[in-house]
């Protein structure tokens, strides 16, 4: 493991993410992400469908920094519904699996009352640490 997973004795493991994580080496930050094309342009209006975008876009700003998945120690995400995220995570699972693999960096999920662009519903930024 790239990382070390900060998990306090007792607690139940968290699913899908991590409570914390420590990490050396050259940081990455990647500004929030939507689920629109590299042409900025919106190819649907389902959650599920901009959230994929959105991942992928991450990995790719990732691969731009010499780094991949594997090296996200933080994630935010901010949704316009929490209660379709939480309603559609079985169908979410995949889809961020198809774009992270199984790296479960330290989460975090708000919901926020608009977004900036007027059709995302959700925006995703990540730290990562490529090890030194």
């Amino acid at each position: 493991m790239i990382h070390k997973l900060l998990q306090p004795e007792g607690w139940l493991p968290p699913k899908g993410y991590a409570n914390g994580v420590a990490a050396r080496g050259t940081t990455l930050f990647v500004g929030g992400q939507i689920g629109w094309n590299a042409q900025q342009q919106f190819e649907s209006d389902d959650f599920i469908d901009q959230c994929g975008l959105a991942l992928r876009n991450i990995a790719e700003v990732l691969r731009a920094g010499g780094a991949g998945p594997e090296h996200m120690v933080r994630m935010t995400w901010y949704v316009t519904d929490r209660d379709e995220y939480t309603r559609r995570l079985a169908e979410l699972g995949p889809v961020y699996r198809d774009a992270m693999g199984r790296n479960f960096p330290a989460m975090t999920c708000v919901q926020v009352a608009a977004l900036v662009e007027h059709r995302a519903k959700v925006e995703i930024e990540v730290t990562a640490v490529v090890p030194d």
